[in-house]
């Protein structure tokens, strides 16, 4: 039996020996000659520009861009990054992450600190402002994606975000 049909109308997941279908509501169909070799890369991609875009949407009330919010997301976890650190993060350059930087910390919503042993670099901290507009953003998208969320199980969802956990740490 195969795993994955039609993606878009009938995408089975197995789980814990059962199966359960997931409607994907539109897509590519898989197995035929055009789409092997690439097709999932490119589902993960469009997957990730659309969920981009959806969340883009929820972010622009709070005055910030995806890579914006990443970067306080991350900056927040994981206070005193050095900009070469986000850039690599965001999958940016390093002069890109330098002008994101440069809006947030306009902004008010990071602040750049010297780093005491090196002084060509500085580490980024999340000012209160920028605490603040994260946690309000946060709950924005979180319920967007409770949204995009809405037609799977629990169990598809689990199914997927460890599948996704699995992949990430193939590739890495």
């Amino acid at each position: 039996m195969e795993t994955f049909g039609m993606i878009g109308r009938n995408l089975t997941i197995i789980l814990e020996d059962r199966q359960e279908p997931v409607n994907l509501r539109r897509g590519w169909a898989l197995g035929s000659h055009r789409h092997e070799g690439g097709a999932l890369t490119f589902m993960v991609r469009r997957v990730w520009l659309n969920m981009r875009s959806a969340i883009g949407e929820e972010l622009k009330a709070f005055g910030l861009s995806t890579s914006q919010y990443a970067t306080l997301l991350m900056a927040e976890a994981q206070p005193g990054m050095s900009v070469a650190d986000i850039a690599r993060e965001v999958a940016s350059s390093r002069q890109a992450a330098n002008e994101m930087l440069g809006g947030l910390e306009a902004a008010g919503l990071i602040e750049r600190r010297p780093n005491p042993s090196d002084r060509r670099t500085h580490r980024i901290h999340v000012t209160e402002p920028g605490q603040a507009r994260l946690a309000e953003a946060r709950i924005a998208v979180e319920r967007r994606e409770a949204e995009l969320e809405a037609g799977f199980t629990a169990g598809q969802r689990a199914a997927i975000r460890d599948w996704l956990d699995g992949i990430s740490e193939a590739c890495g």
